[in-house]
Order: C-alpha cells, then sequence, then structure tokens
C-alpha cells in the first residue's frame, strides 16, 4: 500500500507534543497575530532534530525575519558558539533586535543585502539555514560555498512553494516564473553536482537538506 495522504500523516505527527520554551512560543504566537512568516511545525520539529543531531559549532542563517528560527536552533544546539543571521527589512531589524535582547545566546545579528554581507564573512560555518529571497537562493549558495567547513551541512526551506515547483512554468503567473526558475535551479544544483549529498524533503513548505563534503 502506498501512503499518500500528507494531511493525515502531518495530524499524526502533530498529535505528538513539541515543546517550545516559553519565549519562543510567544514569538511565534504573535508572529502567528501579525502574519510575519516563521518556518512551519513540522518544519521546527525537524529543525531541532538537526541541532541535536548535528550540534554544530557555528551556524549562519540568511533570513532572520522576527528572530524565531535563529533562536529555536539556538535553543535545541547545546554545542553552539556562534549563530549569525542575516535581515535587511528594517520593522523585522527591530523586533528581531527586540527578541534578541531577551536571551544569552550566543546571536549576531548582521544587517543589509544577504549577497552583500556574505562577501565580507569569515568561515568556517559547520551549518547554513537559507530562507530569504527566495529567487536568489542559487546566488546565496554559490556565497556560502566558501564559507563551509569540511562537513557543512546546508539547509534552505520553501523549496516546494506550495506546490507551485512542481508545475510548468507555463501554467504559473508571471510573476512567479522567475522564482519557479531559481529554485529549480538552486535544487538541480545540489542534487546533481558531485560535492552534494542532498535531498528535499515534503515538510513545511519543503525542505532541501544537503551535505557537503570538501575532501
Amino acid at each position: 500500500m502506498i501512503f499518500t495522504d500528507y494531511d493525515r500523516f502531518e495530524g499524526f505527527l502533530r498529535s505528538f507534543p513539541f515543546e517550545l520554551p516559553p519565549d519562543l512560543t510567544q514569538i511565534k504566537r504573535h508572529a502567528l497575530e501579525t502574519n510575519v512568516p516563521i518556518i512551519r511545525e513540522d518544519t521546527q520539529r525537524f529543525m531541532a532534530f538537526l541541532m541535536r543531531a548535528l550540534a554544530p559549532e557555528r551556524i549562519l542563517e540568511i533570513g532572520t525575519a522576527v528572530g524565531f528560527s535563529a533562536l529555536l536552533m539556538a535553543h535545541f544546539d547545546d554545542s553552539l558558539k556562534e549563530l549569525v543571521t542575516i535581515e535587511d527589512y528594517e520593522p523585522r531589524i527591530r523586533e528581531a533586535s527586540e527578541n534578541f535582547s531577551h536571551t544569552d545566546a550566543p546571536v549576531t545579528l548582521l544587517t543589509g543585502n544577504a549577497s552583500e554581507v556574505l562577501k565580507a564573512l569569515k568561515g568556517p560555518f559547520d551549518f547554513v539555514f537559507i530562507d530569504a529571497a527566495k529567487g536568489q537562493y542559487p546566488d546565496y549558495l554559490r556565497l556560502v560555498l566558501p564559507l563551509l567547513s569540511d562537513r557543512a551541512v546546508i539547509a534552505a526551506d520553501n523549496i516546494l512553494q506550495d506546490g507551485r515547483i512542481l508545475e510548468p512554468k507555463e501554467a504559473l503567473e508571471r510573476r512567479d516564473r522567475t522564482i519557479h526558475k531559481r529554485i529549480r535551479e538552486y535544487v538541480s544544483h545540489v542534487m546533481t553536482e558531485d560535492e552534494f549529498t542532498s535531498t528535499v524533503l515534503p515538510i513545511g513548505d519543503g525542505l532541501s537538506v544537503s551535505f557537503r563534503s570538501t575532501r
């Protein structure tokens, strides 16, 4: 029997509690109330799993929003020494800064265009989370490659674009076609280049996870 009812699977998964600390629960609630996009619930659970399993010492996040995912990664990563996160939207910068001020997690918020900020960064980073402008994913990948540690992992969110990535571009509205093309370009690169071992998981809005070894 082939399992195809993913909605029922999500319901099954969510029947098991996934506990967040009070500060993260509050940030999550406020983000949902104000329509600020944050990683979805099953993605939250998987990111917590990755932090426990990989225990990265240095994390790079592209796309801070209000700081929810950064603080989630910091909470579940007992080996964390530094998490650098990048945001360019001023209202979210202010809110993220306020959220970070209430934690002792080693988070550094950098502001400005991510492509420019990345050029000035120094690695190595053990884990990279990409969750910013979707049309820039291939550029972000190119810029983070020199910053990776020997056995780094890269995760990129919103790969499925609510299913639009599975459609031919001709079926999409014109405004969606560039993002469709660029995300497909990103996925094609990490799925076909020999330096990566990758998969795309149908959790949340689609999460690609890529292991890259320079050895």
